[in-house]
């Protein structure tokens, strides 16, 4: 029996505007956004960070962000989920 296709989640991100580790976050910095829905309900969101490692930070260090499909396709195509490259805009 064949299982049924889970539908595929959209990718997220979120651009850093605040950092209190430089080394961490940088601001301007587009990073992708790891679904945590604990995590949101305490005000986190779990993103990768500079390190490459997956951590909670508090949602108002962030200002999410929807690409355009075109333009996520293009630029985003590449990347495998994880790890993610944060990326400077």
């Amino acid at each position: 029996m064949a299982m049924p296709n889970r539908p595929k989640q959209k990718r997220q991100f979120a651009i850093c505007i605040r950092s209190d580790d430089a080394d961490m976050l940088t601001p301007r910095r587009v990073y992708e956004v790891l679904p945590d829905e604990s995590a949101a309900r305490s005000k986190y969101i779990r993103v990768i960070d500079n390190e490459g490692e997956d951590y909670l930070y508090p949602a108002a260090y962030f200002m999410f962000v929807d690409f355009p499909p075109p333009f996520s396709k293009r630029c985003f195509k590449h990347l495998n989920p994880y790890p993610f490259r944060p990326i400077r805009i």
